[in-house]
């Protein structure tokens, strides 16, 4: 049994979704005034969609925070998962909430898809490869940081702890469509959080229900997930953003200028990134490392980041043959080159996926005969989203100039 210190009285921060965040464990106290943990305030908690929605400036910081909060919240008082978890577990769980994004690199998702790193990898590097927020953990109890980094991967020993933090009805998501819905001004993102919370229960111990009074906070919550993908991360004006940024790193690896700024060394020359080279990785240095690109000696290289830098971003259109070919050919008579000047990108959103090999992710119900039902099988709304046609959307991205 491990005796975790508690705070000499209990920290608040004051939260514009869910009003306080409540810090009572040293252990957490002391993680959030990391040097690792106050990098998230760093990174940006959507990307470029900043240059849609101007209020999107929150951070990651907020975020983790808020899923801290959310799942201090489910093992503190829901009835069923108080009952189903040991103290040691609760405590873990809440550290995996917090922790769970402290992997992520500049502009969030954009920074994976250039460098093919994953943040889950990171964030499990930084909680157990010897730094300070490993030695935190450990001074705490021995193993510690382990028991963490394996909720975050899915290799707890016992399953609920993964499904609180990463499954399809999780702390993560509750957290993150409230919070940008709320700095994006989007109403449609806004769910019943307390209904949910209410109405979560634990079927065996091991599994994550919803009682079948809770269907249409569920219902709410697929919509509200819905309705963000395509009107805030899909928009089309976000991902112009990030393609252009895509093209200026394939240009800039293209002709292996590694020197071009120190930052972006191991980049350019493909070498694993060490975690004190990560730990400088942020939005505020990758910015000014773009700004120096604007001044770089390749036209190509300075053209691109110079519309990151100020704004203007590429047009875009349906990814349609006719529309590609249009577009190509304008652009070559205009002397772009299309490697860097024409990208396309398609996206597809699926709000719940209901059959999976994993059990474990799906959203399940507890009926009111005490047997379980899979979400789409309780809810004719979902049941329509999940056997109605798949949405996507494919656009090419132009510089403005081929309209």
């Amino acid at each position: 049994m491990v005796d975790f210190k508690k705070t000499p009285e209990v920290k608040v921060l004051r939260d514009p979704v869910h009003g306080y965040i409540h810090v009572d464990l040293e252990v957490v106290w002391n993680v959030i005034n990391s040097a690792w943990f106050q990098r998230l305030r760093r990174i940006r908690q959507l990307g470029g969609a900043n240059m849609v929605y101007h209020c999107a400036e929150h951070t990651r910081f907020g975020h983790s925070l808020g899923v801290y909060e959310i799942v201090r919240r489910m093992v503190t008082e829901i009835s069923d998962i108080k009952e189903s978890l040991s103290d040691y577990e609760k405590v873990c769980v809440m550290l995996a909430g917090l922790l769970h994004d402290i992997g992520h690199g500049p502009f969030s998702h954009t920074f994976e898809a250039i460098t093919t790193t994953s943040h889950e990898d990171f964030s499990c590097r930084i909680i157990e490869e010897n730094t300070e927020i490993t030695k935190i953990l450990e001074s705490e109890k021995a193993g510690l940081a382990k028991d963490v980094a394996d909720i975050i991967r899915h290799e707890a020993k016992n399953p609920l702890l993964s499904q609180i933090i990463s499954s399809q009805l999780d702390a993560d998501r509750m957290d993150y469509l409230l919070r940008d819905a709320y700095f994006t001004g989007t109403a449609y993102g806004q769910f019943d959080l307390e209904r949910i919370l209410r109405t979560i229960r634990t079927h065996n111990g091991n599994r994550l229900v919803v009682k079948q009074s809770g269907v249409y906070a569920v219902e709410n919550y697929i919509m509200s997930r819905y309705h963000m993908y395509w009107q805030v991360y899909y928009h089309p004006v976000a991902r112009s953003y990030e393609n252009i940024m895509h093209c200026m790193f394939q240009r800039l690896l293209d002709i292996k200028d590694a020197k071009a700024f120190s930052l972006f060394e191991t980049l350019v020359e493909r070498k694993e990134i060490t975690l004190e080279e990560y730990f400088e990785m942020d939005d505020y240095s990758f910015s000014f490392g773009f700004n120096q690109l604007c001044n770089h000696e390749d036209k190509i290289l300075n053209d691109l980041a110079k519309r990151l830098r100020d704004r203007e971003l590429f047009e875009y259109a349906d990814n349609t043959l006719e529309n590609t070919e249009r577009y190509r050919n304008k652009l070559e008579e205009l002397g772009f080159d299309i490697h860097y000047y024409l990208a396309t990108d398609k996206v597809r959103q699926t709000p719940y996926i209901p059959y999976t090999k994993d059990a474990e992710s799906m959203i399940w119900i507890r009926m009111k005969d005490g047997s379980t039902e899979e979400l789409s099988n309780a809810s004719s709304i979902v049941y329509s989203l999940t056997h109605g046609p798949s949405q996507d959307d494919n656009k090419v991205f132009f510089p403005k100039e081929a309209l």
